[in-house]
């Protein structure tokens, strides 16, 4: 027996229609795809075509030559797959030579993006700045120059392609590069849309815009389905924000702050988050100082859902690895422990909901993917093919009769 008129209710929540089919399009959730677990920032004109095969190389060598125990799966790494995700810089790290000289650095970074061996899954470029007209033609024309050399040597837009779009101010610098992007692909007879570019969020104006709201969201939308991630820059934004030398570091409250923002912006959008950098390098005498606050800034980053940072030196491939695999390790069989109990039904010490379970299911996803545990150890963990960690992972149910 019902009190309510059943016409009456549906008139009235036939009104949530247009909003149930406006979060569905704004948030579609992870897109469930494998994501780096960092960048690596190489300047244009220190590119080689042996680039990736040497930063792991110099990864092991320094391995042998210095005390720091990594698991053996960290050294397999550093000779399989060094870099996950290469980005040849024509930015900061670049500087601002004559037309002719970025125009040929252009043309031989994307000659050697198609040879590389090992190649790394992911890989881009890092444009200019919108900040001037002289920067920003320049950064359309090094766009034009790479892209137009890397698909007449690769026949085609490769696999893991992604542009990172570094220093933006304002909402409609987003905008044009996007319809930049467009225009691009028309003229290069590329699909609409093929061409994504990654967001750098470094200055005050990427927290809070000048109307005082939150920038972040109106960026994704201005970014026509193209924006795959925000890139945190530590030190842009710690300096926009007036810190001293000093508390330019990742583990500084301004920092977090800028995250924390990232985080709730791009939370169920599809956009993906990374952490920034650290500039303490392990290099000289300072090897194990550098690789002991690499590691422990990772840790941290990890801790706060980020699951990529970006690495300046290839040194820091071995603390990134190390930490990355030590955390997941870490929480592997507790993880697992309350995954079975969630699945089975069977309780015990935290009430996990779907939520939870679908966070762990995303962490043992992550481990698999970036190699820290084989699909092997994680059913004999959970007890639970990876496809119904999958399943999980998309909240869809998952019951122990999946694995009869």
């Amino acid at each position: 027996m019902i009190s309510l008129d059943p016409a009456l209710v549906a008139a009235a929540v036939a009104r949530l229609a247009d909003a149930d089919a406006a979060r569905a399009r704004r948030y579609p959730g992870d897109p469930g795809t494998r994501q780096p677990v960092h960048t690596c920032y190489v300047p244009a004109n220190r590119l080689a075509a042996d680039t990736p095969r040497r930063w792991g190389a110099e990864a092991l060598a320094l391995l042998d030559t210095h005390e720091w125990a990594v698991s053996p799966r960290v050294i397999e790494k550093l000779r399989r797959e060094p870099i996950e995700d290469l980005r040849i810089d024509f930015e900061d790290g670049y500087g601002v030579p004559e037309d002719s000289v970025e125009d040929a650095d252009a043309v031989r970074a994307a000659r050697y993006a198609v040879a590389w061996d090992p190649a790394p899954p992911w890989f881009g470029l890092r444009v200019k700045s919108f900040d001037t007209p002289r920067l920003r033609d320049r950064s359309i024309r090094t766009l034009d120059v790479f892209l137009t050399a890397l698909l007449g040597a690769a026949g085609g837009l490769p696999d893991g392609f992604v542009v990172t779009f570094p220093k933006v101010t304002d909402v409609v610098q987003v905008e044009v590069f996007a319809e930049i992007l467009a225009l691009l692909e028309a003229r290069l007879g590329l699909a609409d849309g093929a061409v994504r570019f990654e967001i750098q969020v470094e200055t005050a104006q990427a927290i809070i815009d000048g109307t005082g709201r939150l920038a972040l969201p109106g960026w994704i939308t201005a970014g026509a389905g193209r924006v795959t991630g925000f890139h945190f820059g530590t030190y842009d934004y710690t300096a926009a924000c007036g810190l001293g030398a000093a508390d330019q570091h990742l583990a500084h409250d301004a920092c977090d702050f800028a995250r924390h923002v990232m985080q709730v912006a791009a939370a169920e959008t599809g956009v993906r988050i990374s952490d920034g950098s650290t500039n303490v390098l392990p290099v000289g005498d300072a090897v194990l100082h550098g690789w002991r606050t690499h590691y422990d800034l990772v840790r941290r980053s990890l801790s706060h859902g980020f699951y990529q940072g970006w690495d300046l030196h290839p040194g820091q491939l071995v603390t990134r690895y190390a930490a990355v695999y030590d955390y997941f390790r870490a929480g592997a069989v507790a993880d697992a422990a309350r995954l079975k109990a969630y699945v089975e039904g069977s309780g015990g010490a935290v009430a996990d909901e779907p939520a939870t379970a679908q966070a762990l299911s995303r962490s043992f996803l992550r481990a698999l993917e970036c190699g820290v545990l084989t699909a092997e150890e994680i059913t004999e963990l959970t007890d639970l093919p990876v496809a119904s960690l999958s399943a999980l992972a998309r909240r869809e149910p998952v019951r122990p009769s999946t694995l009869e």
